[in-house]
């Protein structure tokens, strides 16, 4: 839908979430990595602006690994007020942008986050991935009053070609790390289904928040069944206190309350955009079968991809994952052998 004259879209940012949009729909005429310092030029006579603040790829963030948690988050709210701001000046009517499900939190019984559900505020001693995403919401909802049509959407857990995430690590260690006491279900969401959600809000001009996520939410069983892994239990104050000590050390480079996103569940209704009209065209079964040939011939654990060089890359849950499970692994083979 073309409005006022304006037609095309302007898609911000990095990673594989862009490379989708840029390659799924026609509609985009323009790709930026970040938003100009004088946005207007770029964002002028387009019916919308797509600011990818989840862009699906954990390497991207190694260089970013020492800055301190106050200046990257200054940086990324920085970002976004320079897209709203740029935005309204050159008069665009729709502003979307890509967030995350995990801005709501994970833990044990979780029920399904909802659209209108609140985001966790961002704790600065909490300096993952999620806590940066949670600031930027912050400061969209600030800029919710100064734009005229704003949209964010917040995917489960993202697959697909060149997606790169704490979840689809999670699937490279030997072991699926679990909790004692939680039942962790399991949804996907195929980044094709991603590309036409956002068309769909902009062309019907949905504003608010939304979720999204495959309809069939698989259970651990299935997944363990489908993925051909064994699941390594852990009491939860094992995992969490293992991969704080790794975190203090600097093993791990971001909190081990990121762990918490593959232990614990956190799945969507996607309700307001089921009563839009969308529907994905990935079931959640198929999303996990993409999601497993993505990271066939990769290992978690041992060799370069824990080497020094690497580890900063890894993320805080792919990499306990691999530490804990194995170390797990070994100390329950080490008992029976004993025994």
């Amino acid at each position: 839908m073309v409005r006022s004259g304006r037609s095309g879209v302007v898609v911000v940012g990095r990673g594989p979430v862009v490379a989708a949009l840029a390659a799924g729909d026609a509609s985009v005429v323009r790709v930026l990595d970040d938003v100009p310092e004088d946005p207007v030029e770029a964002f002028v006579g387009v019916e919308a602006v797509v600011l990818v603040a989840h862009g699906g790829d954990l390497s991207a963030l190694a260089p970013l690994a020492g800055v301190p948690v106050r200046e990257r988050r200054a940086v990324a709210v920085a970002r976004v007020r320079r897209a709203l701001d740029g935005a309204r000046a050159a008069g665009v009517p729709h502003v979307v942008v890509v967030s995350s499900a995990t801005v709501h939190g994970a833990w044990a019984d979780r029920p399904p986050v909802r659209d209108d559900e609140p985001v966790t505020a961002p704790d600065e001693s909490q300096d993952g991935l999620v806590g940066d995403l949670q600031a930027v919401e912050v400061e969209l909802a600030r800029g919710r009053r100064r734009t005229p049509l704003l949209t964010v959407l917040r995917p489960a857990a993202l697959v697909g070609p060149g997606i790169d995430t704490m979840i689809t690590r999670h699937f490279e260690a030997p072991r699926l790390l679990t909790v004692r006491g939680a039942a962790r279900e399991w949804q996907f969401l195929h980044v094709d289904d991603l590309v036409s959600a956002v068309r769909l809000v902009i062309d019907q001009q949905l504003g608010g928040t939304f979720t999204l996520g495959a309809d069939d939410v698989l259970s651990p069983e299935r997944v363990e069944q489908v993925a051909g892994m064994r699941r390594i239990e852990l009491a939860a104050v094992t995992a969490f206190g293992t991969a704080e000590r790794l975190h203090r050390v600097g093993a791990l480079p971001a909190p081990s309350s990121e762990l918490a996103f593959v232990v614990y569940p956190w799945t969507v209704t996607s309700h307001g955009l089921h009563e839009a009209g969308w529907q994905p065209r990935w079931s959640g079964e198929e999303c996990l079968q993409v999601l497993l040939d993505g990271v066939r011939g990769r290992l978690g654990v041992g060799g370069r991809r824990l080497g020094t060089r690497d580890v900063a890359a890894l993320g805080a849950a792919g990499a306990a994952v691999a530490l804990i499970g194995t170390a797990a692994v070994w100390r329950q083979a080490r008992a029976r052998r004993r025994g």
